[in-house]
């Protein structure tokens, strides 16, 4: 059987051996280990004693989610004066489709009124419709290409 007294201190000491073997000064011990640590965790709490976060903190890595970029789709126009050899040159050049390809784009376009050269991020979009206009300038086509949301 154990015992329970006072101490000095007004902690209680019982637990004795219990058939444990474990003793008053093993008590003592880790009664000391917890209130030293409550005592710790109270400091972090606080906000006090902030060099104590390096030493008994946890380091952790936050890491942000990479957001996809929004695409857009190059729509070129069709236009009664461009000829279709051109936007076909066009449709090769900036857009990196085969023959049979931008033909069938040109088609399209010739048919519908507008049709779909690719869909690209927002500055690859703006930079194809750029040289698409600047070359169709140079060369005194009114043919015209806007981008849009996909």
């Amino acid at each position: 059987m154990g015992f329970c007294t006072s101490g000095p201190d007004g902690i209680y000491s019982g637990f004795g051996t219990h058939g444990h073997g474990r003793g008053l000064a093993d008590f003592l011990t880790r009664t000391r280990r917890i209130e030293t640590s409550q005592e710790t965790m109270k400091r972090d709490d606080d906000g006090r004693n902030g060099d104590d976060d390096l030493e008994h903190g946890i380091a952790l890595k936050s890491r942000t989610k990479t957001k996809k970029p929004s695409m857009y789709k190059v729509l070129m126009l069709n236009d009664d004066y461009t000829p279709m050899e051109f936007v076909v040159h066009v449709l090769e050049s900036f857009f990196s489709k085969s023959h049979e390809e931008a033909t069938r784009i040109m088609l399209h376009v010739h048919q519908k009124g507008v049709g779909v050269c690719g869909v690209y991020t927002y500055e690859v979009a703006e930079t194809k419709v750029n040289q698409t206009m600047d070359l169709a300038q140079q060369h005194q086509h009114p043919l015209q290409c806007t981008i849009e949301k996909e």
